[in-house]
């Protein structure tokens, strides 16, 4: 099939354009100017409308003087923006993968994310998350820095017009102890709260439910308003994009089978409670 259009690659080097530019306290025009390009085609890649060249991309970040690790991932993300399927196995600095998420989940209108192993990230406390970090043999600077990433991405939930989000989550994640106790106690009673908002619905798997396909591991599939949907998987090493329309296909074919074996919402809110005491 044909790959859709506004790939994942393109939406975080748009993004990550725009912000070091704002970064540096730099206007679109007098960057333009400065660079002597026109300023409707700077304003193009930094909306995602068009790729620019790698060249040019460069000759952004030297003119701004951009840290080297972050103009690595950059033109990293650069090179492969036009690719409707992207692989990210290059983490450097924050992995280049995270940007094009972030993106995804600013702009999205309907987040679904399927979570089989642990809590999902936009519903963990700080605590949970850290814990999660450390366990991963994480350098501390680095856990820092993707801690504060991770709390900044959950303001789309409490945003004035947050996004619509559903989580189905295997009854192993709320099962599998984080830290400790009292640790996993408040995450669920995070849970529980969260779950209690409209715009959220939470929904748990029971782990005796046998074999599905949603074993195999997390994805999250990203609708938007206008743009073709986008699902990311991650792995320990590596994430993946996909944005091809018989793929999306499949992975709506199996966000339904999720929800036929989940609980309904009151019933995994009554588990919730039942796994906080």
């Amino acid at each position: 099939m044909k790959p859709t259009s506004s790939s994942p690659g393109l939406r975080a080097l748009s993004a990550s354009l725009r912000e070091v530019r704002e970064a540096r306290k730099f206007g679109l025009r007098e960057l333009a100017r400065a660079l002597e390009i026109d300023p409707r085609l700077l304003s193009q890649w930094e909306l995602g409308m068009r790729v620019p060249p790698v060249e040019e991309v460069a000759r952004i970040l030297g003119y701004l003087r951009v840290d080297r690790a972050t103009t690595q991932r950059i033109l990293y993300v650069a090179t492969h923006a036009k690719e409707p399927n992207w692989l990210d196995s290059n983490p450097v600095d924050l992995p280049a993968a995270l940007t094009a998420v972030i993106q995804c989940e600013r702009t999205a209108s309907l987040i679904t994310n399927w979570s089989p192993l642990i809590i999902p990230g936009l519903l963990q406390t700080p605590d949970y998350a850290r814990a999660l970090l450390t366990a991963s043999g994480i350098r501390v600077d680095e856990a820092d820095a993707r801690l504060v990433a991770r709390l900044d991405r959950q303001r789309i939930l409490s945003a004035r017009r947050p996004v619509r989000f559903n989580a189905i989550i295997s009854e192993l994640a709320i099962r599998e102890v984080v830290g400790d106790e009292n640790l996993m106690s408040d995450q669920i009673d995070h849970l529980l709260v969260l779950a209690a908002a409209p715009h959220i619905s939470v929904r748990i798997v029971p782990a005796d439910v046998g074999y599905h396909p949603g074993k195999i591991g997390m994805f999250a599939l990203y609708e938007f308003p206008a743009d073709p949907a986008i699902v990311y998987m991650e792995h320990y090493h590596a994430s993946a994009f996909v944005n091809e329309l018989d793929a999306i296909a499949s992975y709506r074919k199996l966000v339904k089978l999720l929800l036929d074996k989940a609980l309904t919402e009151e019933a995994s809110q009554a588990l919730l409670r039942e796994a906080a005491r």
